[in-house]
């Protein structure tokens, strides 16, 4: 098996990819994660999560490499990850009652053969009917201000929610482990 890397610094993507029990590195790629004029949150996902992949491509060759990006979506806006409390209040108020759809881009470059598989994963949370004053409560005993849509789905952000809809639950915190166990198995990879 080519050892396998993950490209982000992400302390989430890193947790889910151990639930695997595979060896693997992690680099943090340097990219521009823009979002290019008229492209569509799909077309970004899976754009920079590929762009991650062939970043760290020329300095880790043999290796199998795999990028992801994570947008969430309401009403065809992208919201990103808050950095601010008050960004965070914004984004959880607009989304009180609503549905919102995360995508995840994830690629997976096997540095050897050039080939680069590449992929959106959906998922959709519906929001409870949220309050100003428990939004700030939960921003307060979360700082989710690093995590797109403003909440962390693995701890107390569950509280927030309604109801979810989606092929794989993990895609929600930001690496779909059952798409990429896909792309793993179609590079031979083998998974306890």
């Amino acid at each position: 098996m080519l050892p396998l890397l993950l490209a982000s610094s992400s302390p989430y993507r890193r947790e889910l990819l151990q639930r695997l029990q595979l060896p693997f590195t992690c680099a943090s790629p340097n990219i521009d994660e823009q979002r290019l004029e008229n492209e569509s949150p799909e077309t970004l996902v899976r754009r920079l999560a590929m762009d991650k992949a062939k970043a760290l491509a020329a300095r880790h060759p043999e290796h199998l490499i795999i990028g992801s990006d994570q947008v969430a979506v309401l009403d065809d806006q992208v919201l990103g990850k808050p950095h601010t409390a008050e960004r965070a209040c914004e984004q959880l108020l607009a989304a009180s009652g609503r549905s919102v759809t995360f995508l995840t881009g994830l690629a997976l470059l096997n540095t050897r053969s050039g080939e680069c598989q590449v992929d959106c994963v959906p998922f959709t949370v519906n929001f409870r009917a949220l309050d100003r004053a428990r939004i700030e409560r939960y921003i307060q005993a979360e700082q989710p201000l690093d995590c797109a849509g403003s909440f962390k789905a693995e701890g107390l952000g569950i509280s927030l929610f309604q109801s979810t809809s989606g092929n794989d639950a993990t895609s929600l915190i930001g690496l779909p482990l059952i798409r990429l166990v896909d792309m793993l198995l179609h590079e031979q990879v083998r998974i306890p």
